[in-house]
Protein backbone atom coordinates (compact mmCIF):
# COMPACT_ATOMS: atom_id res chain seq x y z
CA UNK A 1 0.00 0.00 0.00
CA UNK A 2 1.33 3.39 -0.96
CA UNK A 3 1.96 6.14 1.60
CA UNK A 4 1.72 9.87 1.25
CA UNK A 5 4.32 12.36 2.49
CA UNK A 6 2.88 12.42 5.99
CA UNK A 7 3.28 8.67 6.31
CA UNK A 8 -0.45 7.97 6.19
CA UNK A 9 -1.44 5.03 4.01
CA UNK A 10 -3.24 6.23 0.90
CA UNK A 11 -7.01 5.88 1.10
CA UNK A 12 -7.10 5.29 4.88
CA UNK A 13 -7.37 7.73 7.75
CA UNK A 14 -4.47 7.91 10.21
CA UNK A 15 -4.03 5.27 12.90
CA UNK A 16 -2.53 5.32 16.39
CA UNK A 17 -0.59 2.19 15.43
CA UNK A 18 2.64 1.91 13.48
CA UNK A 19 2.25 1.68 9.72
CA UNK A 20 2.71 -1.85 8.31
CA UNK A 21 2.48 -3.35 11.81
CA UNK A 22 0.83 -6.45 10.34
CA UNK A 23 2.47 -6.44 6.91
CA UNK A 24 2.66 -9.96 5.47
CA UNK A 25 0.16 -11.37 7.95
CA UNK A 26 -3.14 -13.06 7.19
CA UNK A 27 -5.83 -12.49 9.80
CA UNK A 28 -9.33 -13.98 9.86
CA UNK A 29 -12.14 -11.82 11.27
CA UNK A 30 -15.49 -13.49 11.84
CA UNK A 31 -18.45 -11.14 11.72
CA UNK A 32 -16.17 -8.89 9.72
CA UNK A 33 -18.83 -7.36 7.52
CA UNK A 34 -20.43 -5.06 10.09
CA UNK A 35 -19.93 -3.25 13.38
CA UNK A 36 -16.90 -4.00 15.52
CA UNK A 37 -15.73 -6.70 13.12
CA UNK A 38 -15.79 -4.27 10.22
CA UNK A 39 -13.91 -1.62 12.20
CA UNK A 40 -11.30 -4.22 13.20
CA UNK A 41 -10.90 -5.50 9.65
CA UNK A 42 -10.52 -1.98 8.31
CA UNK A 43 -7.84 -1.18 10.90
CA UNK A 44 -5.94 -4.40 10.24
CA UNK A 45 -5.93 -3.73 6.51
CA UNK A 46 -4.79 -0.17 7.17
CA UNK A 47 -1.83 -1.68 9.04
CA UNK A 48 -0.84 -3.98 6.20
CA UNK A 49 -2.62 -7.24 6.96
CA UNK A 50 -4.47 -9.33 4.42
CA UNK A 51 -7.89 -9.63 6.05
CA UNK A 52 -10.25 -12.54 5.49
CA UNK A 53 -13.81 -11.56 6.40
CA UNK A 54 -16.16 -14.36 7.39
CA UNK A 55 -19.90 -14.41 8.09
CA UNK A 56 -23.18 -15.51 6.55
CA UNK A 57 -24.23 -12.14 5.10
CA UNK A 58 -22.74 -11.96 1.62
CA UNK A 59 -23.90 -8.39 1.02
CA UNK A 60 -22.13 -6.99 4.08
CA UNK A 61 -19.02 -9.03 3.32
CA UNK A 62 -18.83 -7.74 -0.24
CA UNK A 63 -19.42 -4.15 0.84
CA UNK A 64 -16.66 -4.25 3.47
CA UNK A 65 -14.23 -6.07 1.19
CA UNK A 66 -14.79 -3.57 -1.59
CA UNK A 67 -14.39 -0.59 0.78
CA UNK A 68 -11.10 -1.94 2.10
CA UNK A 69 -9.80 -2.57 -1.39
CA UNK A 70 -10.88 0.87 -2.56
CA UNK A 71 -8.84 2.36 0.29
CA UNK A 72 -5.77 0.41 -0.81
CA UNK A 73 -6.00 -2.56 1.56
CA UNK A 74 -6.11 -6.28 0.95
CA UNK A 75 -9.27 -8.20 1.82
CA UNK A 76 -11.16 -11.33 0.83
CA UNK A 77 -14.27 -12.96 2.21
CA UNK A 78 -15.53 -16.48 2.82
CA UNK A 79 -19.10 -17.40 3.73
CA UNK A 80 -19.34 -18.95 7.19
CA UNK A 81 -21.92 -20.56 9.48
CA UNK A 82 -20.45 -20.48 12.99
CA UNK A 83 -22.90 -23.13 14.20
CA UNK A 84 -21.65 -25.64 11.62
CA UNK A 85 -18.27 -27.18 12.48
CA UNK A 86 -17.76 -28.34 8.91
CA UNK A 87 -18.31 -24.79 7.64
CA UNK A 88 -15.73 -23.50 10.11
CA UNK A 89 -13.16 -26.09 9.08
CA UNK A 90 -13.81 -25.36 5.41
CA UNK A 91 -13.12 -21.67 6.05
CA UNK A 92 -9.63 -22.37 7.34
CA UNK A 93 -8.91 -24.88 4.58
CA UNK A 94 -9.88 -22.26 2.01
CA UNK A 95 -7.70 -19.57 3.58
CA UNK A 96 -4.70 -21.89 3.89
CA UNK A 97 -5.08 -23.09 0.30
CA UNK A 98 -5.10 -19.47 -0.86
CA UNK A 99 -2.39 -17.93 1.34
CA UNK A 100 -0.44 -20.81 2.89
CA UNK A 101 -0.56 -19.42 6.43
CA UNK A 102 -2.78 -17.71 9.00
CA UNK A 103 -1.32 -15.47 11.68
CA UNK A 104 -4.27 -14.20 13.69
CA UNK A 105 -7.94 -14.83 14.42
CA UNK A 106 -10.58 -12.42 15.68
CA UNK A 107 -13.67 -14.26 16.91
CA UNK A 108 -16.08 -11.36 16.63
CA UNK A 109 -19.01 -13.24 15.08
CA UNK A 110 -22.04 -13.87 17.26
CA UNK A 111 -25.46 -12.58 18.10
CA UNK A 112 -28.33 -12.40 20.53
CA UNK A 113 -31.80 -11.02 20.99
CA UNK A 114 -33.51 -9.36 23.93
CA UNK A 115 -35.91 -11.51 25.94
CA UNK A 116 -36.63 -12.18 29.62
CA UNK A 117 -34.91 -15.32 30.89
CA UNK A 118 -38.25 -16.92 31.75
CA UNK A 119 -39.37 -16.58 28.13
CA UNK A 120 -36.32 -17.88 26.26
CA UNK A 121 -37.35 -21.04 24.41
CA UNK A 122 -35.03 -23.96 23.58
CA UNK A 123 -34.61 -22.94 19.95
CA UNK A 124 -33.53 -19.41 20.86
CA UNK A 125 -31.24 -20.67 23.61
CA UNK A 126 -29.56 -23.16 21.31
CA UNK A 127 -29.12 -20.60 18.54
CA UNK A 128 -27.39 -18.07 20.79
CA UNK A 129 -25.24 -20.51 22.75
CA UNK A 130 -24.23 -22.45 19.64
CA UNK A 131 -23.27 -19.24 17.82
CA UNK A 132 -21.48 -17.42 20.63
CA UNK A 133 -19.86 -20.28 22.56
CA UNK A 134 -19.75 -23.33 20.29
CA UNK A 135 -18.84 -21.17 17.32
CA UNK A 136 -15.96 -19.59 19.21
CA UNK A 137 -14.65 -23.02 20.20
CA UNK A 138 -15.00 -24.35 16.64
CA UNK A 139 -13.06 -21.38 15.28
CA UNK A 140 -10.30 -21.72 17.88
CA UNK A 141 -10.01 -25.46 17.27
CA UNK A 142 -9.75 -25.08 13.51
CA UNK A 143 -7.24 -22.23 13.75
CA UNK A 144 -5.07 -24.23 16.13
CA UNK A 145 -5.09 -27.61 14.40
CA UNK A 146 -4.75 -26.24 10.86
CA UNK A 147 -2.48 -23.24 11.33
CA UNK A 148 -1.25 -22.27 14.79
CA UNK A 149 -0.01 -25.57 16.23
CA UNK A 150 3.03 -25.55 13.96
CA UNK A 151 3.89 -21.83 13.84
CA UNK A 152 2.07 -20.04 16.65
CA UNK A 153 -0.52 -17.30 16.39
CA UNK A 154 -2.80 -14.92 18.25
CA UNK A 155 -6.52 -15.26 18.97
CA UNK A 156 -8.87 -12.60 20.31
CA UNK A 157 -12.32 -13.75 21.39
CA UNK A 158 -15.42 -11.65 22.04
CA UNK A 159 -16.94 -11.55 25.52
CA UNK A 160 -19.27 -8.93 27.00
CA UNK A 161 -19.80 -6.70 30.03
CA UNK A 162 -21.83 -9.28 31.99
CA UNK A 163 -20.01 -9.10 35.32
CA UNK A 164 -23.13 -8.00 37.19
CA UNK A 165 -25.57 -10.10 35.20
CA UNK A 166 -27.27 -9.17 31.94
CA UNK A 167 -31.06 -8.85 32.26
CA UNK A 168 -32.91 -9.58 29.00
CA UNK A 169 -29.87 -11.44 27.62
CA UNK A 170 -29.32 -14.38 29.96
CA UNK A 171 -28.57 -16.73 27.06
CA UNK A 172 -25.84 -14.53 25.61
CA UNK A 173 -24.39 -13.58 29.01
CA UNK A 174 -24.04 -17.26 29.93
CA UNK A 175 -22.44 -18.08 26.58
CA UNK A 176 -19.99 -15.19 26.80
CA UNK A 177 -19.08 -16.18 30.36
CA UNK A 178 -18.17 -19.53 28.85
CA UNK A 179 -16.01 -17.73 26.30
CA UNK A 180 -14.04 -16.06 29.13
CA UNK A 181 -13.22 -19.41 30.73
CA UNK A 182 -12.55 -20.97 27.33
CA UNK A 183 -10.06 -18.18 26.67
CA UNK A 184 -8.25 -18.91 29.94
CA UNK A 185 -8.19 -22.65 29.31
CA UNK A 186 -6.91 -22.44 25.75
CA UNK A 187 -4.22 -19.95 26.82
CA UNK A 188 -2.83 -22.66 29.10
CA UNK A 189 -3.27 -25.64 26.79
CA UNK A 190 -1.71 -23.92 23.79
CA UNK A 191 1.03 -21.89 25.47
CA UNK A 192 3.67 -24.49 24.52
CA UNK A 193 2.81 -23.92 20.85
CA UNK A 194 3.31 -20.16 20.94
CA UNK A 195 -0.40 -19.42 20.72
CA UNK A 196 -1.75 -16.49 22.72
CA UNK A 197 -5.49 -16.43 23.45
CA UNK A 198 -7.19 -13.35 24.86
CA UNK A 199 -10.63 -11.78 24.85
CA UNK A 200 -12.22 -8.36 24.89
CA UNK A 201 -15.36 -7.48 26.84
CA UNK A 202 -17.00 -4.36 25.42
CA UNK A 203 -19.45 -2.34 27.45
CA UNK A 204 -22.24 -0.46 25.69
CA UNK A 205 -20.80 0.40 22.29
CA UNK A 206 -22.35 2.75 19.75
CA UNK A 207 -22.27 0.05 17.10
CA UNK A 208 -24.37 -0.63 14.03
CA UNK A 209 -25.62 -3.73 15.86
CA UNK A 210 -27.62 -1.53 18.24
CA UNK A 211 -30.01 -0.78 15.40
CA UNK A 212 -31.27 -4.36 15.63
CA UNK A 213 -32.91 -3.53 18.96
CA UNK A 214 -35.08 -0.72 17.63
CA UNK A 215 -35.49 2.99 18.47
CA UNK A 216 -36.87 2.46 21.98
CA UNK A 217 -33.80 0.58 23.15
CA UNK A 218 -31.50 3.03 21.36
CA UNK A 219 -33.12 5.97 23.14
CA UNK A 220 -32.78 4.16 26.48
CA UNK A 221 -29.07 3.54 25.88
CA UNK A 222 -28.52 7.16 24.91
CA UNK A 223 -30.04 8.27 28.20
CA UNK A 224 -28.16 5.60 30.18
CA UNK A 225 -24.87 6.79 28.69
CA UNK A 226 -25.11 9.98 30.73
CA UNK A 227 -24.78 7.91 33.91
CA UNK A 228 -21.65 6.02 32.79
CA UNK A 229 -18.27 7.25 34.11
CA UNK A 230 -17.18 8.49 30.64
CA UNK A 231 -20.63 10.09 30.12
CA UNK A 232 -20.85 8.53 26.67
CA UNK A 233 -21.01 5.20 24.87
CA UNK A 234 -17.93 3.49 23.50
CA UNK A 235 -17.09 3.45 19.80
CA UNK A 236 -16.46 0.57 17.44
CA UNK A 237 -12.97 1.91 16.79
CA UNK A 238 -12.12 1.86 20.49
CA UNK A 239 -12.94 -1.85 20.66
CA UNK A 240 -11.05 -2.45 17.42
CA UNK A 241 -7.99 -0.68 18.83
CA UNK A 242 -7.98 -2.99 21.86
CA UNK A 243 -8.24 -6.02 19.59
CA UNK A 244 -5.37 -4.72 17.47
CA UNK A 245 -3.23 -4.30 20.59
CA UNK A 246 -3.88 -7.87 21.72
CA UNK A 247 -2.95 -9.19 18.27
CA UNK A 248 0.22 -7.10 18.16
CA UNK A 249 3.75 -7.84 19.40
CA UNK A 250 3.16 -5.32 22.20
CA UNK A 251 0.96 -7.96 23.85
CA UNK A 252 3.56 -10.71 23.51
CA UNK A 253 3.42 -11.49 27.26
CA UNK A 254 -0.36 -11.30 27.57
CA UNK A 255 -2.49 -14.43 27.30
CA UNK A 256 -5.60 -15.74 29.01
CA UNK A 257 -6.83 -12.22 29.76
CA UNK A 258 -10.17 -10.57 29.14
CA UNK A 259 -9.76 -6.84 28.55
CA UNK A 260 -12.75 -4.76 29.62
CA UNK A 261 -13.55 -1.88 27.27
CA UNK A 262 -16.24 -0.16 29.26
CA UNK A 263 -14.85 3.11 30.61
CA UNK A 264 -14.93 1.73 34.18
CA UNK A 265 -18.69 1.19 33.87
CA UNK A 266 -18.46 -2.30 35.36
CA UNK A 267 -16.96 -0.76 38.51
CA UNK A 268 -19.56 1.95 38.90
CA UNK A 269 -22.37 1.81 41.46
CA UNK A 270 -25.32 4.12 42.07
CA UNK A 271 -26.21 5.28 44.65
CA UNK A 272 -23.09 5.81 46.72
CA UNK A 273 -20.72 7.60 44.37
CA UNK A 274 -21.80 10.26 41.92
CA UNK A 275 -19.70 11.34 38.96
CA UNK A 276 -20.28 14.94 37.91
CA UNK A 277 -21.54 15.73 34.43
CA UNK A 278 -18.61 16.18 32.09
CA UNK A 279 -17.32 15.94 28.54
CA UNK A 280 -13.75 15.02 29.48
CA UNK A 281 -13.47 11.73 27.55
CA UNK A 282 -12.98 12.37 23.82
CA UNK A 283 -13.86 9.46 21.54
CA UNK A 284 -11.41 7.59 19.37
CA UNK A 285 -13.07 7.17 15.99
CA UNK A 286 -11.76 6.80 12.46
CA UNK A 287 -15.17 6.94 10.77
CA UNK A 288 -18.39 8.87 11.20
CA UNK A 289 -20.52 8.00 14.27
CA UNK A 290 -22.97 5.14 13.84
CA UNK A 291 -26.00 7.03 15.12
CA UNK A 292 -26.97 10.56 14.22
CA UNK A 293 -28.04 11.56 17.71
CA UNK A 294 -25.01 12.71 19.75
CA UNK A 295 -24.44 11.46 23.26
CA UNK A 296 -24.58 14.55 25.45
Amino acid sequence: MASNESGQTAGFRSSVFREDLFAGQVIVVSGGGTGIGKATARELARLGATVVLASRARGHLEETRDAIRAAGGQAEYVRLNLRDRDSVQALFDTVLDRYGHIDGLVNNGGGQFLKAASEIDPAGLHAVVETNLYGTLYMCQAAFTRAFKDRGGAIVNMAMDNWRGMPMAAHSAAARAGVVNLTQTLALEWAQYGVRVNAVAPGIIESSGLRNYGPTVLALLHRAARDLPPARLGTEDEVAAAIIFLLSPAAAYISGETLKIDGASSLYRLPGFAIADHTAWPSYVTTQPVTEEPIV
